[in-house]
């Protein structure tokens, strides 16, 4: 069993900064790959980024591509969002999550997930 707690999250001006983070605990957090979720209400949960165990492969949605970057710290049992020039349209709850595959893309190959952190770009 995992336990994964996101934060970071906050109110921020467009073209802003936030760097997420997700705390791992209670399985070895260097085995697995990671994951950044997005959700809007009435909208399905959205890919945003994912990175290996290892950090060397990563996977970023075109939609942040470019602004966005996912590192890991196994050290720390740690994963990150940053997120640069910041839309209103990334408006969303962020969740991390962890999967026992490689770097995918699908939310339903992973089977360990946090609360979320809400995250909203203000015009």
């Amino acid at each position: 069993q995992v336990q994964l707690v996101e934060s970071g999250g906050g109110l921020v001006q467009a073209g802003g900064s936030l760097r997420l983070s997700c705390a791992a605990s209670g399985r070895a957090f260097r085995s697995y790959t990671m994951g950044w979720f997005r959700q809007v209400p009435g909208k399905e949960r959205e890919f945003v980024a994912a990175i290996n165990w290892s950090g060397a492969g990563t996977a970023i949605a075109d939609s942040v591509k470019g602004r966005f970057t996912i590192s890991r710290d196994n050290t720390k049992n740690t994963v990150y969002l940053q997120m640069n020039s910041l839309k209103p349209e990334d408006t969303a709850v962020y969740y991390c999550a962890q999967s026992g595959a490689g770097v995918v893309v699908s939310s339903s190959l992973y089977d360990s997930w946090g609360q979320g952190t809400q995250v909203t770009v203000s015009s």
